[in-house]
């Protein structure tokens, strides 16, 4: 009735003004509807672009992806360099949002679950198949989980990025932030200048001394063998010395007991044979065991030798590998969930299966005031060196504290400190979280951390890692691997928290 009533009376007023105000009336529905349109087009951000930055582009240092706006984002030590739209993981396989690195590269990789479908110019994050690669992009999120870009533009990227570069997803758009502050390294100038030669030399050193203890090896198997044989001699030796003892006291027990003069010259007869065979017996056993002597003696110390060489290779490698490790970006994972601080450095191993393993060596409790209080996800990276030692950005993904009140919470063991601080280099970083570290994190990656309160559902379909090898004292070197592994006892298995509403599954070596 209302409209009808308001119909009519607008018919009435129209016939009554004329075509004037028909005029009028159209140009301000026109109006309204433009206004309308451009008000829309305002509230509906423009879908993302491919883009390069208008500038000589160094190397990435890190990518950023958004999955709220589907973008990634890469910088160099001076901001952004490239921009390209994404596709990440659709409803129910949901790229995890969290703190990665690349961990291999493969320029024509093929799914091993969906039926070898192309993913060229892959780069990995996770080994049970979380990537980026080259693939189709329909305008929004569609792939099982991993983070697709435009193919020519994962072509061009390929050959920009190294493995270890730090790769964060996260749930919105977030961006690297200049910041500052007293708990991130402060290198040494004179140390990191001596670092290279000190390397060099312990490398020197440790390859002498490992040539050392495999010629003192030699030495005291050779001499194990010859007194293995000179031993031998001995015990028959001793043996019929025994025997010729034992034939001298039948004699003498026989010529004892003899009642007849016939018995008693038998006895002696008997005596007469046995004494010297005793004696030469007793003479060959004493000549032989001071000509063995010397020879035993030698071999025990050929053998106290290479037990000595052996420890001196074993500790010459161990300085050698940590004078390696300090030429290399340091990373170091501080969580709130375990109370932990983890340190990563990659040795540049190749392992056969893939990838090259991470020296995972310290392992140590941290202090986080207030620890049931959240402290958010952060990402502190030193883009470049300055003249206080190191530039720093924070990424913050996560909430919680703010970045400054999150590092202001921690107290960092002065030991780690003195061990990693002095040579730390551009691209080092220290990644501040709530969570635990996923059981992604293995001996072939740096970190893996998924947040909890965010789908996981790329991850659901992938089945678990059998073993997950992870430091399990506080030492420094072994190649990154050895006897230092155990499992992880406090990994991030799934989604506990579920405010997500998915769970995670590691880990398989599959793509999606």
């Amino acid at each position: 009735m209302v409209n009808r009533f308001t119909t009519a009376q607008s018919t009435v007023a129209m016939r009554r003004w004329g075509p004037l105000a028909i005029v009028t009336l159209a140009a301000m529905a026109a109006l309204t509807a433009l206004t309308a349109d451009a008000a829309a087009r305002q509230a509906r951000p423009a879908p993302p672009t491919e883009a390069t930055a208008p500038r000589d582009a160094g190397e990435p240092i890190m990518a950023i992806v958004s999955i709220k706006t589907q973008q990634v984002t890469f910088y160099d030590a001076d901001g952004w360099i490239l921009r390209a739209p994404v596709s990440t993981g659709t409803t129910g396989r949901e790229t995890p949002a969290g703190v990665f690195a690349v961990l291999e590269k493969d320029e024509d990789h093929h799914s091993s679950l969906y039926d070898d479908a192309w993913m060229p110019n892959m780069q990995r994050l996770t080994w049970n198949g979380i990537a980026l690669h080259g693939g189709p992009l329909p305008g929004y999120a569609a792939s099982h989980g991993c983070v697709r870009m435009p193919y020519d533009f994962a072509e061009k990227l390929f050959d920009k990025t190294r493995i270890g570069m730090r790769v964060i997803i996260a749930p919105n758009d977030a961006a690297p932030v200049e910041f500052s502050h007293t708990a991130l390294f402060v290198p040494s100038p004179e140390a990191v200048a001596a670092a290279p030669a000190r390397a060099e030399t312990l490398a020197r050193e440790a390859a002498e001394a490992a040539k050392t203890a495999d010629e003192a090896k030699k030495a005291a198997a050779t001499a194990a063998r010859e007194t293995a044989s000179l031993t031998a001699s001995l015990r028959k030796l001793e043996w019929l010395k025994t025997r010729a003892d034992a034939e001298l006291a039948l004699a003498d027990k026989a010529l004892a007991a003899a009642k007849t003069d016939q018995a008693k010259a038998r006895a002696e007869d008997l005596k007469q044979k046995a004494a010297p065979k005793a004696a030469e017996a007793g003479t060959q056993l004493d000549t032989a065991r001071a000509d063995a002597k010397s020879k035993l003696d030698a071999a025990a110390a050929a053998k106290d030798a290479a037990k000595a060489a052996a420890t001196r290779k074993a500790d010459t490698a161990k300085a050698a590998s940590e004078a390696k490790l300090a030429l290399e970006p340091v990373s170091v994972y501080i969580s709130r969930a375990t109370q932990k601080l983890y340190v990563r450095r990659n040795t540049h191993k190749p392992w056969p299966d893939g990838g090259e393993v991470f020296d995972t060596t310290i392992e140590v409790p941290v202090t986080i005031r207030n620890p049931d209080k959240p402290i958010g996800t952060h990402v502190f990276t030193a883009m470049a060196r300055n003249d206080a030692g190191l530039r720093w950005t924070a990424v913050t993904i996560d909430n919680g504290d703010d970045a400054k009140d999150a590092l202001d919470r921690i107290t960092i063991p002065q030991d780690v400190l003195d061990r990693i601080a002095p040579t730390a280099v551009p691209r080092s970083s220290i990644v501040v979280s709530d969570e635990p570290l996923s059981r992604e994190t293995n001996y072939r990656t740096e970190f893996v951390a998924v947040l909890n309160n965010q789908p996981q559902g790329g991850f659901v379909t992938r089945r678990p890692t059998a073993d997950v090898l992870v430091a399990s004292g506080n030492s420094w070197g072994d190649g990154g691997f050895g006897f230092f592994f155990q499992r992880n006892p406090d990994p991030q298995t799934g989604n506990t928290r579920r405010r997500g509403g998915q769970y995670s599954y590691p880990v398989q070596r599959g793509w999606w």
